[in-house]
C-alpha cells in the first residue's frame, strides 16, 4: 500500500466515522518525510495490519505498562509518552504535537534518511556492507529508545537538582515547610523510579530472549516471505531429490542463514545493551538519591530522639523540683493550721525562722541528691 493510497483511505475513513474520537498520528517514511494523519483505530489497523489488542496498548486512556512487541509486520512500542508503530518502511507516532514528542519527531526526520556517504560505502562493500547496515525499523527503534532513555535521565537530573538542596536545608532546619517539600520530592522520586524500572525490565526481558530480538527484524522477515526461493515457492524436486549434493547445499545455506541471523541479533543486542546500560545508570542515580534521603531521615530521627531525650531530662528536673517544693509547702501548711502550739507562745518567734531555713536546706539537699543519682546512673547528660 503506497503512502498516497493510505492517506486517501484514512481521510475517507475519518469522514465516514465522524462520531468516533479522532486521534492525531504522524507517519514518517524512509526519507524522513512526515504526514500528519487524523484517523481512528480502525483506519490504523487497516493501514499497518495490526490487531486490535496490540493497538489498545497505545491507547492513552488505558494504563498499560511499558512494552516492546515484535509482530509479523510491525513493532509496537509503548514507552511512557512514546507510543509508536514501526513497520519495515514507515513509522507511526502518536500525538506528534505533544511537547515531549516534538523533539522525537525532529530526531526521526534527521536520522531516518540514509546518509549519502553511507550508501556509497555500502555500495563499495557489496553484500557485506548491506549486512552491517541497520534496517529501517532498527534505526527507528534506536531513535525511540535513545529518546526515552534521555528523557528519563533528564527527569532524574532535574529531581537531583531539586532534592539535594532541599535535603541539606532540612538537615540544617527541621520545619513543617521543609518536611512537606522533601515529602513531595520523595513521592516524585518513587514514581520516577517505578517508571525507569519498567523500562529497564522490558529491555532486560528483550535481551534475554533471542527469538524476541529476531522478531524485530521486519525487513528480513519481509524479504524471506517475498523471496522466490522461499519454501512456499520452492520447486518440487528440491524436497524429493535424493541427490546428496542438494542436501549439502541446503545445509550450507541453512548454516549461513543461522550465522547471519546470529550476527544480526548480536548487532541488535549491542544496541539494546547500550540503552540498557544508560537506563540502568539512571536507575542507579535514583537508588543513590534514595539512599541519601534515607540517610537524611535517619539523621532527622536521631535529632528528634535527642530532642525527645532532652525533654525527658527537663521533665525529670521539673518532677524532682515539684517533689521538693511539695515537701517545703508541707511545713507552711503545718504552721498555717489553727492549732495551739507551744512555739506560738510569746518569746518563741525565732522557731518559725529556723524551721523555714531547715526545711529549705532539706528540700535543696533532696533535689541535689536526686539530680546526682540520675547523672550517676546515666539518666541525664553530664
Amino acid at each position: 500500500m503506497t503512502l498516497d493510497a493510505s492517506v486517501v483511505e484514512l481521510q475517507a475513513s475519518s469522514t465516514k466515522k465522524k462520531t468516533a474520537v479522532s486521534r492525531s498520528w504522524i507517519l514518517l517514511d524512509h526519507g524522513g518525510q512526515g504526514t500528519v494523519l487524523d484517523a481512528d483505530k480502525y483506519a490504523i489497523m487497516r493501514l499497518v495490519h495490526i490487531h486490535a489488542r496490540d493497538l489498545r496498548i497505545l491507547d492513552p486512556l488505558l494504563s498499560y505498562p511499558s512494552t516492546i512487541l515484535g509482530r509479523d509486520k510491525v513493532i509496537v512500542l509503548n514507552l511512557e509518552h512514546i507510543k509508536a508503530i514501526i513497520t519495515a518502511d514507515e513509522v507511526l507516532l502518536r500525538d506528534p504535537t505533544d511537547d515531549d514528542v516534538v523533539p522525537i519527531v525532529e530526531e526521526l526526520r534527521r536520522r531516518l534518511p540514509k546518509v549519502s556517504g553511507e550508501e556509497e560505502v555500502c555500495a563499495q562493500d557489496g553484500e557485506g556492507g548491506e549486512e552491517n547496515e541497520f534496517p529501517f525499523e532498527i534505526r527507528a527503534l534506536e531513535v525511540l529508545l535513545e529518546a526515552i532513555c534521555s528523557f528519563l535521565d533528564a527527569r532524574t537530573r532535574e529531581l537531583e537538582t531539586a532534592a539535594y538542596p532541599a535535603l541539606d536545608e532540612l538537615t540544617s532546619k527541621i520545619s513543617s515547610r521543609n518536611l512537606d517539600r522533601v515529602r513531595k520530592l520523595k513521592c516524585a522520586m518513587t514514581r520516577l523510579t517505578n517508571r525507569v524500572q519498567k523500562i529497564r525490565d522490558e529491555l532486560e526481558n528483550l535481551l534475554d530472549d533471542d527469538d524476541d530480538m529476531a522478531d524485530l527484524y521486519l525487513s528480513r522477515k519481509l524479504a524471506v516471505s517475498s523471496s522466490p526461493t522461499s519454501s512456499s515457492d520452492a520447486p518440487y524436486w528440491l524436497y524429493g531429490s535424493p541427490n546428496a549434493g542438494s542436501k549439502i547445499i541446503k545445509s550450507s545455506r541453512a548454516s549461513e542463514t543461522a550465522v547471519q541471523r546470529e550476527n544480526d541479533i548480536e548487532e541488535l543486542e549491542m544496541l539494546l545493551e547500550a540503552n540498557f546500560m544508560q537506563i540502568d545508570g539512571t536507575l542507579n542515580k535514583l537508588a543513590t538519591l534514595r539512599e541519601y534521603i534515607d540517610d537524611t531521615e535517619d539523621y532527622i530521627n536521631i535529632q528528634l530522639d535527642n530532642h525527645r531525650n532532652q525533654l525527658i531530662q527537663l521533665e525529670l528536673f521539673i518532677s524532682a523540683g515539684t517533689v521538693c517544693i511539695s515537701l517545703y509547702s508541707l511545713v507552711a501548711a503545718i504552721f498555717g493550721m489553727n492549732i495551739p502550739y507551744s512555739w506560738k507562745a510569746p518569746g518563741h518567734e525565732y522557731a518559725f525562722k529556723w524551721v523555714v531555713i531547715f526545711g529549705g536546706m532539706v528540700c535543696g539537699s533532696l533535689f541535689i541528691s536526686i539530680v546526682t543519682y540520675a547523672r550517676r546512673k546515666g539518666l541525664v547528660g553530664s
